[in-house]
C-alpha cells in the first residue's frame, strides 16, 4: 500500500532544530569523554563554546530557510491528504522571528551558565526542542497539530524553568509553571474536544464551517480562549508569570518572555482568523475585556515591584494586554500591527533581560532595582543600553517601541476601538514611572556594592543586535530597514494568508 505523498520541505525548520538538539546531546557526550581535541584541552568552557556554535548553526539555518520561503511567498502543506500543518507567510515570518529570538538567547546564556555553575549541554538541546514545538505551533491548521506543537514547546520549557536545581526558587518556578501549564493544556484540550463534538471537525476550516451559536460551541470556544489566555499570561490567568519569571534562570526568563509569547499569539491569531472568524459569538468583546484587565493590572502591579525580573514579568503581562487590542479590533491593519509589535517586543525585551544577565557574577544575580544604583559610573555602556530598552518598552519616540505602539493604537482607532485605545494610552503613561525608575537609580545614585565580571563576546553581540534593531527601526521608520512595517503591509500577506 502506497502511503501519502509527504512534502518534507514544509517542515524544514522544525526538522533542523530537532536534528540540532540531537547533535548537541551527542556532541556533549563525545567531548566529555575526551581530554584533548585538536591539541587543545577539552574544558567546560570549550565544550560550552562548541555547543553554542552548534546550536547557533542550526538556528541560523532555520532562519535562512524560513526567510527565503517568506520572500518567495506561497503555501506548502506537509500532507496534502490531511493538511494539519501549512507553512504560509504568517508561519514563515513567525519562524524567522522565533529563530532569531532563540539564537540571541543562546548567545546570552553561555557565560551566565558558567558563572552560576549550571553549564550543562542539555540546556541548549531543550531550547532547540522547545523552539521546534513553537515552529509547529505557528504553522498549525488543525487542533490536533496545535496541541502537539503546544506540548512539544511546553514540556522542555517546564524543565528549563527549574534548570538551576540547587535553588529552591528555581524548583518552585518549574513546579508552578508545570502545574499551571498542565491545567491550561487540559482546559484547552477539553475545549477542542467540545468543538469537535459540535462541528465534527478538528481542522480550522471545518470548525468554522460547522460552528454555530449553540451552547456546546460556545463552551468549547470559551475554553479554548481560556487555555490561550493562560499561555499569554492575560489577566486573570496570569498568576504563574511573576513567580516563574523571577525563579527561572535569567536567560530562560528572557527567552520565555519573548519566544513563548510570539508562538502563543501567532497560534491565537491563526485560530481566531481561520477557525472562529465570523462566528455569531462575542469573541472580540471578550478579548477587549481581557485587554483592559491585562493592561491595568499588569502596569499597576509593576509599579510596586522591587525585583527587576518581577517588574519585567508584570511589564510582559501589560504588553500582552496591548497586543490583545489588535485581536479585539480584528482588522487586517490590526493584525499587521500585532505582528510588528511582536517583532519590536522581541528585541526590546531580550535586550533588557540581556543587561540583567550581563550583570550576573559569582556573587549571584543582580536582579534588585537597588543593585543597579550608580551603574552609570561603573558600567556606563550597560547603563546606557538598559536606559534605551526601558525607553523603548515605555514607548518613547525614537525607539521601535514607540513606532510599534503607534501603529497598534492607530489601527485600533481606525477600527473604531477608541475606548480601548484611551485605556491603553493611560496605561502606557503609568508604565513610564516604573520603566524610568531604573535610569534614575543608575544615573542619580551612588554605586552599590556588587560583584562584576567582563562582558562576554556573546553577550556583547546579542546586546548590540538588540540595540541596533531598537534604534534603526525607531529613528528611521520610513527608510529601509525601518520601513519593515510598511513592507509587510505592501506584501498584503495577511489578507492572502488569513482572509
Amino acid at each position: 500500500m502506497i502511503g501519502p505523498a509527504l512534502n518534507w520541505h514544509a517542515i524544514t525548520a522544525p526538522l533542523l532544530l530537532g536534528i540540532g538538539a540531537m547533535v548537541v546531546l551527542l556532541a556533549e557526550v563525545f567531548l566529555s569523554s575526551r581530554r584533548t581535541l585538536l591539541g587543545r584541552p577539552v574544558t567546560a568552557p570549550f565544550v560550552g563554546s562548541v555547543l553554542v556554535l552548534v546550536s547557533g548553526f542550526f538556528l541560523t539555518l532555520a532562519f535562512l530557510s524560513s526567510a527565503q520561503e517568506f520572500l518567495a511567498g506561497g503555501t506548502t502543506v506537509f500532507n496534502p491528504q490531511n493538511p494539519m500543518l501549512q507553512m504560509d507567510r504568517l508561519a514563515h515570518f513567525c519562524i524567522a522571528l522565533l529563530s532569531v529570538a532563540t539564537l540571541l538567547s543562546v548567545l546570552l546564556s553561555k557565560s551566565y551558565l558558567e558563572v552560576l555553575g549550571i553549564n550543562h549541554g542539555e540546556y541548549y538541546a531543550l531550547l532547540l526542542l522547545a523552539t521546534s514545538g513553537m515552529l509547529l505551533l505557528v504553522g498549525s491548521s488543525d487542533m490536533i497539530m496545535l496541541f502537539l506543537g503546544l506540548e512539544i514547546m511546553s514540556i522542555p520549557t517546564y524543565v528549563l524553568a527549574g534548570f538551576d536545581r540547587r535553588r529552591v526558587r528555581s524548583n518552585e518556578a518549574s513546579l508552578k509553571y508545570f502545574l499551571m501549564g498542565s491545567f491550561a493544556s487540559a482546559i484547552l484540550l477539553y475545549g477542542m474536544a467540545l468543538l469537535y463534538g459540535a462541528t465534527g471537525h478538528t481542522d480550522f476550516v471545518g470548525i468554522r464551517a460547522g460552528l454555530g451559536a449553540d451552547r456546546l460551541s460556545s463552551i468549547g470556544l470559551g475554553m479554548v480562549l481560556v487555555g490561550f489566555a493562560f499561555k499569554i499570561a492575560a489577566v486573570p490567568f496570569h498568576q504563574w508569570a511573576p513567580d516563574v519569571y523571577q525563579g527561572a534562570p535569567t536567560p530562560v526568563t528572557a527567552w520565555m518572555s519573548v519566544a513563548v509569547k510570539v508562538a502563543a499569539f501567532a497560534a491565537l491569531l491563526r485560530v481566531l482568523t481561520e477557525a472562529f472568524r465570523g462566528v455569531d459569538l462575542p469573541v472580540t468583546e471578550i478579548l477587549g475585556a481581557l485587554a483592559v484587565l491585562t493592561m491595568v493590572v499588569g502596569n499597576l502591579m509593576a509599579v510596586v515591584q522591587t525585583d527587576v525580573k518581577r517588574m519585567l514579568a508584570y511589564s510582559s503581562i501589560a504588553h500582552a494586554g496591548y497586543l490583545l487590542i489588535g485581536f479585539a479590533t480584528a482588522t487586517p491593519e490590526a493584525w499587521s500591527a500585532v505582528l510588528f509589535y511582536l517583532l519590536a517586543y522581541v528585541f526590546t525585551n531580550l535586550g533588557a533581560f540581556g543587561v540583567v544577565i550581563a550583570l550576573a557574577a559569582q556573587g549571584g544575580e543582580c536582579d534588585q532595582i537597588e543593585d543597579f544604583s550608580g551603574l552609570a559610573k561603573t558600567r556606563p555602556a550597560l547603563a546606557a543600553l538598559m536606559t534605551l530598552f526601558m525607553l523603548s518598552l515605555a514607548g518613547i519616540p525614537g525607539t521601535i517601541g514607540f513606532f510599534a505602539k503607534f501603529q497598534l493604537f492607530f489601527a485600533a482607532v481606525q477600527g473604531e476601538n477608541v475606548g480601548l485605545t484611551i485605556v491603553a494610552v493611560l496605561a502606557s503613561v503609568v508604565s513610564v514611572y516604573y520603566y524610568l525608575r531604573l535610569p534614575v537609580v543608575m544615573y542619580m545614585r551612588e554605586p552599590a556594592e556588587r560583584s562584576e565580571r567582563a562582558l562576554a563576546s556573546g553577550e556583547a553581540l546579542a546586546l548590540a543586535v538588540c540595540a541596533l534593531a531598537v534604534l534603526v527601526l525607531g529613528f528611521f521608520p520610513n527608510a529601509p530597514p525601518g520601513a519593515f512595517f510598511s513592507w509587510l503591509r505592501a506584501l498584503d500577506w495577511t489578507r492572502t494568508a488569513l482572509y
